[in-house]
């Protein structure tokens, strides 16, 4: 996609979400559902994925983990507002590898220890970029690339999240 594509594709919402802000807010959401063997099946709208236990908590490691997930749902959005931010800005990017890694103390999982916090303990997240872009186009590609990641800035700026419950029967 050239960036002339991606600016007419992005232009008629834009003007959209300037006129009428109220449009710009969406509810994505999730749904998953407990299963056998301490597992949860999500439905993720591409595909049906089976979240269980990490390996250092006991699991068998046939489900997918949580946390990792959480580190791929990183790594995808930061690869794809990383292509978006090249392309809008006509910075040549050949191709890019992201990996995210986040150190995890299982102790607090496991509820060995109350004083390891449960959650990861730090994340790093790496960009192998192949382009020619000058040191100041990859410095604004990468400074964008935070900036517009919105997975990246959930992490960094945590939101408020309530729980909810409801009995459906007994």
């Amino acid at each position: 996609m050239t960036a002339d594509e991606l600016r007419t594709l992005q232009a008629p919402l834009k003007a959209q979400y300037r006129e009428r802000p109220e449009t710009a807010l969406f509810t994505l959401s999730a749904e998953g559902r407990v299963s056998e063997n301490i597992t949860c099946k999500i439905e993720t709208g591409k595909a049906r994925v089976q979240a269980g236990l990490h390996p250092a908590t006991g699991g068998d490691g046939a489900s997918a983990c949580s946390a990792d997930m959480l580190l791929e749902a990183l790594v995808g959005c930061a690869g794809v507002t990383l292509r978006a931010v090249a392309t809008a800005l006509g910075i040549p990017l050949r191709g890019a590898t992201i990996r995210a890694e986040g150190d995890l103390d299982f102790r607090g999982t496991l509820g060995v220890s109350k004083d390891v916090p449960v959650g990861f303990k730090q994340i790093r997240l790496h960009f192998d970029v192949d382009t020619d872009a000058s040191e100041e186009q990859l410095a604004t590609l990468l400074r964008l690339t935070e900036r517009y990641c919105v997975v990246y800035q959930t992490l960094s700026h945590p939101t408020k999240i309530s729980v909810l419950h409801r009995v459906i029967s007994r």
